[in-house]
């Protein structure tokens, strides 16, 4: 029997609306820090924080332009900054934590189908309708519990040219899977820096995004943060 993917989709959303597994918590806890509080040669470019996205405007929760993460998380990603400074490399962060709240605006704007503002430049091969089943937002997300982040590299003298990574940050697409067969070798390459230097400070990769990055020993597995960003 072919299920309609309006229908798979209201499930989802049901599923959303219901209380998941893990605590929430709506107050920071004492260590997490701003990133570049530790390292200010880390890049930052927020882009829940703006409305280049592909909602197509500021994100709910995210109240400053800022990378905050768990300090474990935070300590790690200063040690792959110095790994990379001395291949020529910077990194540059899109998100890290992420409010609860922000994942329930996701959820809202799946529900709009109306709104493809932002289809062309973010998911231009995927209907709005199946961004959900096929993993690309979930209703809960490791960003929420502080020690995952999304993020790419620049070269160290040109900072606000980010490295050919084959897709651009949050590009809804099977291309954007990090072992893709898809993309350039220079691409494939690119990838590779920045998961080789990522993993040797224990961080896991997503396999469906090239960006997406947690800390494997992460202090707060089973808890979801609502606080602001």
């Amino acid at each position: 029997m072919r299920i309609s993917p309006l229908f798979l989709l209201s499930v989802i959303l049901v599923g959303c609306a219901s209380t998941p597994s893990g605590s929430s918590v709506d107050m920071p806890p004492a260590d997490f820090v701003v990133v570049t509080d530790l390292d200010p040669t880390i890049l930052i470019e927020s882009r829940y924080y703006g409305s280049y996205n592909f909602i197509g405007g500021p994100v709910r929760g995210y109240v400053t332009a800022q990378c905050r993460l768990a300090r474990p998380a935070a300590e790690a990603l200063v040690k792959v900054q110095a790994r990379l400074k001395d291949q020529g490399y910077r990194l540059k962060t899109h998100d890290c934590y992420r409010p609860q709240k922000a994942v329930n605006h996701f959820i809202e704007w799946a529900r709009d189908l109306s709104d493809q503002r932002m289809k062309a430049e973010f998911y231009p091969e995927v209907p709005k309708n199946e961004i959900f089943s096929r993993g690309y937002v979930a209703s809960r997300s490791g960003h929420s519990r502080g020690s995952t982040l999304d993020l790419t590299i620049v070269r160290s003298h040109r900072e606000n040219v980010p490295l050919d990574m084959g897709t651009p940050y949050d590009f809804f697409s099977d291309k954007s899977a990090t072992a893709s067969p898809a993309i350039s070798s220079v691409a494939k390459k690119n990838r590779a820096i920045l998961k080789d230097a990522m993993e040797a400070e224990g961080f896991k990769n997503y396999d469906k995004e090239w960006w997406h990055y947690t800390l494997k020993n992460e202090p707060f597995p089973d808890t979801y943060f609502d606080f602001d960003n």
